[in-house]
């Protein structure tokens, strides 16, 4: 417990508090529409961001998430575009934004000395957050979270089918320029405990992990966010326990999680079936197929009273379990 009397660690745990629940709860969306890797490339463009800070000494985090959220409003018009060659454009986009931020950094005033600073944004580090960075966390973590869960019903509507989203009204550009947005601000906010290299991977292992042992969406967006809180605590304690980059213990941490679920799962899902199998009953297939497309068995009749399955209407043939298997 000696480590709470410190006051970078109180800051620190409140950080990876705030990170543990905004990553998984914008990464979720991210897994549904196969994204996953979409934090990984806004990552590498937040180092334009806070080699801009750097440069000219404003706070590195407010200009990461202004770049940040220009990069996630390019990409998804490249992605609603669908463009054969928009998978270049990004990758032009990813690597220029690495590229461009370590040139700024380089050309920052103090810049012999920036290299401390620059792992600590590419790979975490606890004492890191300090009283600005923990309230520039709080109030971009607080709007991640209202729009993630308050608009939940919406973003898996458009996650999961985008045509019959449009078609009940959802208004689905501006819910996926929306969600863009947030998984710009998510990077920036874990930047600063997770690190920009890294952050990708506690918007999705966590979402992973949860999937192998639920079977609805609620229930996988509850446990992945209690799963991040937890790995994110866990690996800030480890960082000061074995003094190494919080950003890699949270990480492994979570990949941990994940080996342990997938042994758990495959008997879990083995019990599941057993369960569910008396209850399902007999399986029938009941289709109405024309007369003439349904050949009677030779030296039989037609399906009378007492035949497998329900009578056929006038007109049509229903197929039962004795129909089917013929």
């Amino acid at each position: 417990m000696q480590m709470f009397s410190f006051e970078f660690m109180q800051r620190a745990f409140l950080a990876a508090l705030l990170v543990g629940v905004t990553a998984p709860a914008v990464g979720i969306y991210l897994v549904q529409r196969r994204q996953a890797l979409m934090g990984d490339g806004i990552g590498h463009v937040a180092l334009t961001g806070v080699g801009l800070g750097l440069l000219f000494q404003t706070s590195p985090v407010w200009m990461a998430v202004l770049v940040c959220v220009l990069a996630a409003v390019v990409m998804e018009l490249v992605r609603s575009r669908g463009n054969q060659r928009g998978d270049i454009a990004l990758a032009m986009l990813f690597y220029g934004g690495m590229a461009c931020g370590r040139l700024l950094i380089s050309k920052a005033p103090g810049a012999s000395g920036t290299g401390g600073s620059l792992d600590s944004y590419l790979w975490g580090s606890i004492v890191a957050v300090d009283a600005g960075d923990l309230a520039t966390i709080a109030a971009l973590g607080a709007v991640v979270i209202a729009v993630t869960l308050g608009l939940r019903r919406q973003l898996f509507a458009v996650c999961q089918d985008e045509e019959f989203a449009k078609v009940t009204g959802i208004p689905v550009r501006l819910l996926n320029l929306l969600l863009a947005v947030m998984a710009a601000v998510t990077v920036t906010v874990a930047m600063r405990v997770v690190g920009l290299l890294l952050v990708s991977a506690l918007m999705v292992v966590p979402v992973a992990a949860a999937q192998l042992l639920t079977r609805s969406f609620l229930a996988t967006q509850v446990l992945s966010i209690g799963l991040g809180v937890v790995v994110s605590l866990g690996g800030v304690a480890t960082s000061y326990q074995a003094d190494v980059p919080p950003g890699s213990a949270i990480v492994l941490l979570a990949i941990a999680f994940f080996a342990a679920f997938s042994v758990v799962a495959a008997p879990l899902a083995r019990r599941r079936h057993h369960r569910a199998a008396p209850e399902r009953g007999p399986l029938v297939c009941d289709v109405l197929l024309p007369a003439q497309a349904v050949a009677s068995p030779a030296g039989a009749g037609p399906a009378g009273p007492g035949a497998d399955g329900p009578s056929a209407p006038p007109g049509g043939e229903s197929i039962g379990r004795a129909g089917l298997a013929q």
